[in-house]
């Protein structure tokens, strides 16, 4: 009794086997599809880049003297403090003062230098007038021969000797002007003053800290001159470059005000392109207001380039336009499309599943592919047969943007249909469309319903999903 039994069981699981076999292979059956409704509206396509807000104007003071810091000088705005991060100064603020003591000395030093040479002209005026009597009185008694040749001689050279004398003497006092005043200058230096009215972005020294200036000046103070104009130094693709011109609407956010959204404009795209890891972008500029000082230097900013815009337009999902039923999911005519179509290549968001229609026109073919995103439009596809005319207006038209065939479904009785529509502007979630079947308020497919509740975007089965005796997997 028992064997009889297992033997129907048997029989009843391969009869329900068989069944499921027949009913999915028979493509017979209905399938109940997850749609969604065309919609009018907007759409915006952007190009997306991170970059950093920098200040407009950036001045680093440095120090053109050697020696340690002596003190901070006060804050402008609260006497009680020194110069610190963040304080708002005017131009000539004391912002540090360097220990004087040596520049002091330097200084006496050159002034008593200058003193000597000062001296030592009024003794060489001296002498100079002394040597120019002695030779009026030769010249004087030389032609009546009262003085020998060698004294005649001898008071004529010590004249223009003390006449040569005299301009080394007051070379002298020249150079020790100079070097009072480099003395000066260099104590002058040791007191570090603000060039310009700004804001104490950073702060790199502190009291007791030792400056020492060589070659290259080091850095004490970094001011910001006006924190109320911003600018965002962003890192564009060079695929995305050439969509960006100067006075593009940008729109940018940043992680410290989370949901507020900041406008700007591309005020320069600079030309020294870098390369990182074989990546080359470009820094574009965009100036940006800051009047309520919500916006810090050095912020990381999320950009959305503003490229193109549509406003009351038919949309759809991306998903709508990625949709491809199985053939036996489709309605009679589209499957036979289908089968004859070579290869049996997947449409995907282009139309490539079957065979365009045929027309009167002639053989002449121009390929409405929309620019792919790196900005290169596809070439026309011009026939040998046509004439040089109708090529020469073929490539005309390709200069042009043109719109991208594609396919969307709808749902018929519980089979598929396809609609032939032209796919225009993207922003990665929506996509324009285009078409004659089109219609506000109508459903297209973006998957199927399974029979447990859940739902599949592309009609084919998942690969981990175990299979049922007798069922087909899809390739």
């Amino acid at each position: 009794m028992k064997s009889f039994i297992t033997v129907l069981l048997i029989l009843g699981i391969a009869t329900a086997g068989a069944g499921l076999w027949y009913w999915n292979s028979s493509g017979n059956h209905t399938t109940a599809f997850r749609t969604v409704v065309v919609e009018r509206g907007d759409i915006l396509a952007t190009i997306s880049a991170t970059g950093t807000i920098e200040p407009e104007e950036v001045i680093d003071i440095g120090a053109q003297v050697a020696g340690q810091i002596k003190n901070f000088g006060p804050d402008p705005n609260n006497p009680n403090k020194v110069i610190d991060y963040g304080s708002q100064v005017e131009e000539n603020t004391v912002l540090a003062q360097i220990d004087d003591a040596i520049y002091k000395s330097q200084v006496d030093q050159a002034q008593a230098n200058l003193q000597k040479a000062e001296a030592d002209l009024i003794q060489m005026k001296a002498k100079l007038r002394q040597a120019e009597r002695d030779w009026t009185r030769a010249r004087e008694l030389g032609p009546r021969r009262a003085i020998s040749d060698q004294d005649y001689d001898t008071m004529q050279a010590t004249y223009e000797t003390q006449k040569s004398v005299l301009g080394v003497g007051e070379a002298t006092v020249a150079q020790a002007k100079a070097n009072l005043e480099q003395a000066k200058i260099n104590l002058g230096y040791t007191t570090i003053r603000s060039p310009v009215k700004g804001v104490i972005v950073d702060r790199r020294v502190n009291v007791g800290q030792t400056v020492v200036a060589s070659l290259n000046a080091p850095s004490l103070f970094l001011i910001a001159k006006d924190l109320k104009r911003m600018e965002v130094w962003a890192s564009v693709n060079e695929a995305d470059v050439g969509h960006i011109h100067k006075n593009q609407s940008v729109s940018f956010t940043v992680d410290a005000y989370p949901g507020s959204v900041f406008k700007g404009t591309v005020s320069q795209v600079r030309l020294n392109a870098s390369m990182t890891q074989n990546v080359v972008t470009y820094t574009v500029v965009v100036a940006t207001d800051n009047s309520s000082g919500r916006l810090l230097p050095y912020l990381t900013t999320n950009l959305q380039f503003e490229v193109d815009k549509r406003t009351n337009v038919l949309l759809v999902p991306n998903g709508a336009l990625r949709y491809r039923p199985k053939p036996e999911q489709m309605v009679a005519d589209a499957r036979e499309a289908y089968s004859k179509s070579p290869g049996r290549r997947s449409s995907g968001g282009a139309d490539k599943g079957a065979s365009p229609p045929k027309s009167d026109a002639p053989t002449r073919t121009v390929d409405q592919s929309a620019p792919a995103k790196d900005g290169k439009a596809k070439s026309a596809k011009v026939d040998k047969a046509a004439p040089k005319k109708d090529s020469q207006e073929a490539q005309t038209k390709v200069d042009k943007p043109q719109l991208e065939r594609g396919t969307l479904w709808v749902d018929e009785n519980g089979f598929a249909r396809p609609i032939r529509v032209r796919v225009g502007l993207s922003d990665g979630l929506m996509t324009e469309v285009q078409g004659d079947e089109l219609k506000d308020g109508m459903e297209v497919v973006v998957g199927e319903l399974r029979p447990n509740g859940g739902s599949s975007a592309s009609g084919s089965a998942s690969p981990f999903t175990p299979q049922m005796f007798g069922q087909k997997k899809q390739q």
